[in-house]
């Protein structure tokens, strides 16, 4: 039996971005009544990546998503057949660049390549050995590449790096000694030198002034058909762009545009709207050529993750740009300038998927709010505010879950995340009740005039409060962290130096408290589940935020209310607390943190600001409607910078019954 699924993937598939919240939204709709529920069915058993429930028109589907290395064992059938689904892209090519300087553009990297048995991707693969067979534990070992590095002094005049293959192998079993596969070529890498053809690979790498583009070569997998890309472009000036996967190579300088694949999303995918792959679910574009004799404006990336190139040397403000993680992308290609370096091509992805369900008719007891089924549960989501009204008494489960404080700007500490009110069994009298759910804290824009903390708002139902996490504190306006708001809200952190932590509210935690000179750390907001981390004097130290708390009122014992991470002045940004919190900034030469996993969301990444700014280096958001609290903001140095902090994760509130 082949892979490819026997469901019917219609204009369907466009109707979400895989995400659990989407799904409420865009599935179910606001409103009770009539509505739908799954099908008390189940797939495959397996393990392996990241895990991700989504649903696709009536279906519903669990995405395998493997941004690294590693397995995907199946142990056990299910009740829709042994059909799997899958996307293989290989890493992007590296750019090119030239030591010496000189007026011509240097070629990007070619997109990896893309390999899916996806019937609407172009060029998919009509069948496959990775099929599981039916019974017995079967194991298939799945390999990421790496971006190709780019071509950059002080090594010597050559073309960038080809990406590394990207693979699933299997399935194997014991005495079966193994089966199959499918393959997807890294992209070429961008050439530097005129008269050198740019590698070829998965897409072609794009060419210098004066030399031939990289070609895509077939893959090795021995499935028909072979493509897996396309031929990058030549410059005429500039260097030309890599082709992008399966979809053509663009005209040059420009990168070739990827291609769309919406087959699921990972929770940790760090893509500010959450949609899986880049740019709408696009992967593998090709990286943009480096400016050159008729343009001094370098290549714009190709849509599925491709890097710009970098300007011409008599504009240095805009260097090339990497391909983006986990897309495949190409590096954007460089210039002759030191400062106008090539770049690193993106890393690849392997996603497997299957079906785990469908959707039938059912009618809900209840109206109000997005409403789904889960482990025979009537679920009643609000991520704004609205009525919850039940005709007749009920024994309700909720979750009330208030808005994260904003992240304080200017050396600010992190925002507390929202305080989280939670129960089951409860007796509901028949009535309409009002539901607010609390904004986030908005982020103050940085600079001298916009220093106050600000707080998130309370998520209120049925008389039971649950109130914003606290906000941090900010240097040169209120140093010390926000206290949480009753009931249960968490504190924020205290901003540098020397600021102190904001106070928890009943169950809430502390933030922690900012540095003392010399100042390098500031503290981290207060999860629902944890305290907040103080700032620290040792520049290789940053302050967490404190983990959210769990509940399994949706299906899955998700984390709410991380607080937002602390700044780091001499080194890497605090990371938000897991439970949406944003991760906390970082000057120049440091990485901002990374934004807390939870909830129905990811908290967004502190940011790392480029040269000459380094004061617009920005915190990370909370994660919407997971009283996330907001990262702290960066360096001050100039007050005119736009060092602003992360804004707080809007609150939710939830009610659930037996369906």
């Amino acid at each position: 039996m082949g892979a490819r699924s026997s469901q019917s993937r219609g204009p369907g598939l466009n109707k979400t971005d895989g995400h659990l919240l989407e799904y409420f939204r865009n599935t179910f709709g606001a409103g009770g009544g009539g509505t739908n529920a799954p099908v008390p069915s189940s797939g495959l058993t397996a393990t392996g990546g990241l895990i991700s429930d989504f649903t696709s028109g009536s279906d519903v589907y669990r995405a395998h998503v493997f941004t690294s290395s590693g397995t995907f064992e199946v142990t056990s059938g299910g009740d829709f057949g042994n059909d799997i689904d899958f996307l293989v892209v290989a890493g992007g090519g590296g750019g090119g660049a030239k030591i010496a300087a000189g007026n011509g553009g240097r070629g990007g990297g070619g997109g990896g390549g893309l390999r899916s048995n996806i019937p609407s991707v172009p060029y998919s693969i009509p069948d496959s050995s990775i099929a599981y067979p039916g019974s017995g534990t079967y194991t298939y070992t799945i390999e990421v590449g790496a971006g190709g590095a780019a071509a950059n002094p002080p090594s010597a005049n050559t073309a960038g790096h080809n990406g590394g293959n990207s693979s699933i192998t299997g399935p194997s079993h014991p005495g079966s000694g193994g089966a199959g596969g499918v393959v997807a070529s890294g992209g070429g890498g961008g050439t530097v030198v005129p008269g050198t053809d740019a590698n070829d690979g998965g897409s072609g790498g794009g060419g210098a002034y004066g030399s031939s583009q990289g070609d895509t070569v077939a893959a090795t997998d021995g499935i028909s058909p072979t493509v897996q890309g396309f031929n990058g472009n030549s410059g005429d000036g500039a260097g030309g762009g890599g082709g992008g996967a399966s979809a053509g190579a663009g005209p040059s300088p420009t990168g070739g545009a990827g291609l769309q694949v919406l087959i699921g999303e990972a929770p940790t995918v760090p893509a500010p709207t959450r949609i899986f792959g880049a740019d709408g679910g696009y992967f593998s574009g090709g990286g943009g050529g480096g400016g050159g004799y008729s343009s001094s404006v370098g290549g714009s990336g190709g849509t599925g993750g491709g890097g710009y190139g970098s300007d011409h040397p008599g504009d240095p403000s805009a260097p090339a740009q990497e391909g983006t993680y986990s897309t495949g992308g190409g590096g954007g290609g460089g210039n002759g300038a030191p400062a106008l370096r090539a770049a690193n091509g993106g890393s690849g992805i392997v996603v497997v998927r299957y079906k785990i369900s469908e959707i039938q008719t059912d009618n809900a007891k209840a109206t109000g709010g997005a409403i789904s089924f889960a482990g025979g549960k009537t679920i009643h989501t609000f991520t704004s505010s609205g009525t919850f009204h039940n005709p007749t008494a009920l024994t309700i489960d909720y979750l009330i879950v208030g808005g994260g404080g904003a992240g304080g700007s200017n050396n600010g500490g992190g925002g507390g995340g929202g305080g989280v009110v939670a129960a089951t069994s409860q007796p509901l009298p028949a009535s309409p009740r009002s539901v607010v759910v609390g904004a986030g804290g908005a982020a103050n824009p940085g600079g001298p005039t916009s220093l106050s903390r600000v707080d998130g708002v309370d998520s209120v139902w049925n008389g039971i409060t649950a109130g914003g996490g606290g906000g941090g504190g900010t240097l040169g306006g209120n140093d010390n962290g926000g206290d949480g708001r009753p009931n249960n809200g968490n504190g924020g952190g205290g901003g540098s130096p020397d600021g102190t932590a904001g106070a928890g509210n009943g169950d809430g935690y502390n933030g922690g408290a900012g540095a003392a000179d010399p100042a390098y750390g500031t503290g981290s907001g207060g999860g629902a589940g944890g305290a907040g981390a103080n700032g620290s004097s040792s520049s290789g130290t940053a302050a967490a935020g404190g983990a959210g708390a769990p509940n399994s009122i949706l299906g899955t014992n998700y984390l709410w209310a991380g607080g937002g991470g602390g700044i780091n002045a001499g080194g890497n940004g605090g990371a938000g607390g897991t439970g949406g919190g944003g991760g906390g900034a970082a000057e120049n030469a440091y990485n901002g943190g990374a934004g807390g996993t939870g909830g129905i969301g990811t908290g967004g990444d502190g940011v790392k600001a480029p040269a000459p700014d380094p004061g617009n280096n920005q915190g990370g958001d909370g994660a919407a409607n997971t009283g996330g609290g907001g990262g702290g903001g960066g360096i001050q140095g100039n007050e005119d910078y736009n060092a602003k902090g992360g804004s707080g994760g809007a609150g939710i509130v939830i009610i659930a019954y037996p369906t």
